[in-house]
C-alpha cells in the first residue's frame, strides 16, 4: 500500500494528520506544498529564460553611440584625369656637364720592395730618365690628356680634394714615404744651390744646420714649414725660404691613398 502512495498527494496527507489537529498550520503548509513547488519551478524557469534573452533585448531597445565609420573607394575609372601634370612631377631631360679637361701627366710610383707575383703593371716604376725627360707634369696617375691652360691635373679633381681633406691629420710614417723626384740627391743638390749665405752670418762665422720639419700634401705641395732646431735667425729665415720654394714631391700613401706626411731635411751653413 505505502508503495503506491503518492507522497505529494492529498491521501497522502490525510492519511499523515489521521486524528491530529488539522487546525494547525503544519496542515496547510502540507497540503498547498504541491502548488508551491510547481510555482517556484515556474517562477525559476522564467528567470532563467529572462536571463538568457535580456542582452537581446537591451541590445534592441538602446541606439548604438559609436557610429561605424564608412569608407567609400571610388574606382579608377570615376577619377577625373587632369590634364595639367603638376610642376613637380614632371620628368625634365637633365644633361650632365662634360668632363673636364685634364692635363697630361706621368705618374711617379715611390719604390717598394715586393715579389714579382704582387707587382702589377699599374705600379711599373718609371725610370729615372722618364720622369727627367718627360714634358708632362709628374702626378698620381698616367693620363693622356692635354696641354691647355684650361686643363687641370687629375690630382686637384673635386672627388680627390674631398678624399685630401679627410686626412687632416698628417702621419709621420706611411706604407710609401714621400719623395722628391730624383731622390734625396736631387733635394740637397736644389737646397744648396739655391741657398743663400746670410752675409751678416757669414761675417759673424755662424756654421751649422737648422732642422726644418714640413708636411707634403695629397697633392705633392710642401706646406706647414717650422724649425724644430734653429741656429741663426738670418739662416733660420733662408732656410725656410729655400724649402717653402722646392717644387711638387711625390706624395705619400697609405693604403694605396695619398695622405699628408709629415718630412724633416737638415739644411746645413758651411763656409768655404
Amino acid at each position: 500500500m505505502l508503495k503506491n502512495i503518492n507522497l505529494n498527494s492529498p491521501e497522502w496527507c490525510e492519511l499523515v494528520f489521521t486524528g491530529k489537529n488539522k487546525e494547525y498550520g503544519a496542515y496547510e503548509l502540507r497540503k498547498d506544498s504541491s502548488s508551491r513547488h510547481i510555482r517556484a519551478l515556474l517562477i525559476v524557469a522564467a528567470g532563467a529564460i529572462l536571463i538568457m534573452v535580456l542582452p537581446a533585448i537591451i541590445k534592441s531597445v538602446i541606439p548604438q553611440h559609436a557610429k561605424e565609420q564608412v569608407l567609400e573607394v571610388t574606382t579608377l575609372s570615376d577619377l577625373k584625369m587632369e590634364t595639367k601634370v603638376p610642376e613637380e612631377n614632371v620628368i625634365r631631360n637633365l644633361e650632365a656637364p662634360p668632363p673636364p679637361k685634364l692635363k697630361s701627366t706621368i705618374k711617379f710610383t715611390p719604390p717598394v720592395i715586393k715579389a714579382d707575383k704582387e707587382v702589377n703593371d699599374n705600379e711599373e716604376i718609371k725610370t729615372q730618365e722618364e720622369l727627367t725627360t718627360s714634358k708632362m707634369a709628374i702626378s698620381v696617375a698616367d693620363v693622356q690628356g692635354t696641354d691647355s691652360e684650361d686643363a687641370i691635373d687629375i690630382a686637384d679633381l673635386k672627388d680627390n680634394k674631398e678624399v685630401i681633406q679627410e686626412e687632416a691629420k698628417p702621419y709621420t710614417a706611411v706604407e710609401q714615404m714621400p719623395e722628391y723626384p730624383g731622390g734625396t740627391t736631387e733635394l740637397l743638390k736644389y737646397i744648396s744651390g739655391h741657398l743663400k749665405y746670410p752675409i751678416l752670418a757669414a761675417e759673424q762665422g755662424i756654421q751649422g744646420s737648422v732642422t726644418i720639419r714640413f708636411v707634403v700634401s695629397p697633392t705633392g705641395e710642401v706646406t706647414d714649414v717650422e724649425i724644430l732646431r734653429k741656429l741663426d735667425p738670418s739662416c733660420d729665415k733662408e732656410a725656410i725660404r729655400v724649402i717653402k720654394s722646392l717644387p711638387k714631391w711625390m706624395p705619400g700613401k697609405q693604403n694605396g691613398r695619398a695622405v699628408p706626411v709629415y718630412f724633416t731635411v737638415p739644411v746645413r751653413f758651411k763656409l768655404q
